[in-house]
């Protein structure tokens, strides 16, 4: 359901008719009036089977917001503020291109969203119709930016640039271990996330000398993982590599560690589970698990002020808060520099962003084709119950754990 935060409809009454007083008593019409809002669209699944994902991608934009809000609106537009129009895809490409329809009607200047690649692809499409800029916080597949599409706008890296990285991370930590790991299986959501992801990963792996033995595939949402544990011990590999939802990636990994099936490594490329909550709710599982994924810059001050304000909430600081709040301040900055809504003027200063106050290990914003040329992932593991940064070494925190330890 489509919803707008701001009494926008009753302040455009209070604003009129005191323009109409003061005409009736002969007095100016009221000068510096506050400016008209720039609404923003959150599209996110708030609802669904990856409804957790949703709700931490709405909590970043809408964080960003208030604090844009807070520190005086946009600046170069009178101090306008923004206001949120939000939106829930329920996980489903039909509603989420209906949630567009909605925000267009509403008036959006843009559009942050929407998690999964398959309703990415569908949303930004039907934003595309409108002319309405849109800034994806999470969504993967690399068939977003390379469609030709002049509205679309992605800050983080697409799932070539995270295999190509995570290969090379994972060649690395195996080589500093003897090469322990020559075999893997590779298990997938049967998406278009999960599914180019796998697909590039068995492509790859061989060139660093791990033999691809099988590449399973599973549906959203996936209720039982004992038969695919069953096959992963049948197969005997070394390293499962993993690219799945938040709910199905949790699961299979619990079912793994109940059955006890032994790996030197569960290497997960962009794991929708692997997180805080992760390693917070089911430690001994989460131990010593890997992920090639989207992180802050561990070092940046503001990252480490965002995370303690976001975890004073209750709340934990996972991707999805912070993709969505730094795609938030993007437009945010767009606006400040284009001075006006114009959805043709927005585009243009986004497309020649260089933006760089931001808290992610990028550099200075470059778009080519609405994909940023600077955007980095990391290889993260879990490590005596936190998230650990592993891979790249400017930014690592800790030294890999590999081969892990076997089940006693």
């Amino acid at each position: 359901m489509l919803t707008t935060k701001g009494p926008i409809a009753s302040r455009r009454r209070v604003l009129a008719g005191g323009a109409a007083l003061a005409g009736a008593l002969g007095a100016p019409a009221i000068s510096g009036a506050q400016a008209r809002p720039v609404r923003i669209g959150l599209l996110h699944p708030v609802t669904g089977f990856v409804a957790y994902s949703g709700a931490q991608g709405r909590l970043g934009g809408q964080m960003a917001i208030d604090e844009i809000n807070a520190a005086g609106g946009i600046r170069s537009m009178g101090g306008a503020r923004l206001e949120a129009v939000l939106g829930d895809t329920q996980a489903k490409v039909e509603v989420g291109v209906a949630e567009v329809e909605k925000m267009n009607e509403a008036g959006v200047a843009a559009i942050v969203g929407c998690f999964q690649s398959a309703v990415v692809l569908a949303t930004t499409q039907a934003a595309a119709k409108y002319g309405i800029p849109y800034a994806v916080d999470v969504g993967a597949s690399d068939l977003i930016t390379t469609r030709g599409l002049k509205n679309v706008f992605r800050l983080k890296p697409g799932f070539g640039k995270c295999v190509d990285e995570a290969i090379k991370a994972l060649d690395g930590i195996n080589g500093g271990a003897g090469k322990v790991a020559k075999s893997a299986v590779i298990v997938h959501e049967s998406s278009e996330f999960g599914t180019g992801t796998a697909k590039l990963l068995a492509d790859r792996l061989p060139g660093i000398n791990i033999e691809v033995r099988e590449v399973i595939k599973h549906d959203n949402p996936t209720r039982n993982f004992d038969n695919v544990a069953l096959r992963i011990r049948s197969l005997r590999p070394d390293v499962l590599m993993m690219s799945n939802y938040q709910n199905e990636y949790v699961l299979l990994a619990r079912t793994l560690h109940q059955q006890r099936v032994d790996l030197a490594g569960m290497f997960s490329v962009l794991g929708g589970g692997f997180n805080y909550k992760f390693a917070k709710d089911l430690p001994d599982v989460a131990e010593h698990m890997m992920d090639y994924n989207h992180w802050f810059a561990p070092t940046n001050p503001k990252a480490q002020a965002m995370k303690k304000k976001v975890e004073a909430t209750g709340t934990l600081f996972t991707f999805e808060v912070y993709l969505a709040y730094n795609a938030v301040k993007l437009i945010a900055d767009a606006l400040e520099r284009a001075g006006s809504a114009d959805k043709e003027k927005l585009t243009a200063a986004l497309a020649s962003s260089t933006w760089a106050d931001h808290f992610m290990p990028y550099g200075p914003t470059r778009f080519v084709d609405g994909q940023n040329q600077g955007g980095e992932a990391a290889a993260l593991q879990v490590l005596k119950g936190d998230i650990e940064v592993v891979y790249p070494a400017q930014f690592a925190s800790a030294k890999a754990v590999f081969p892990k330890p076997k089940f006693g």
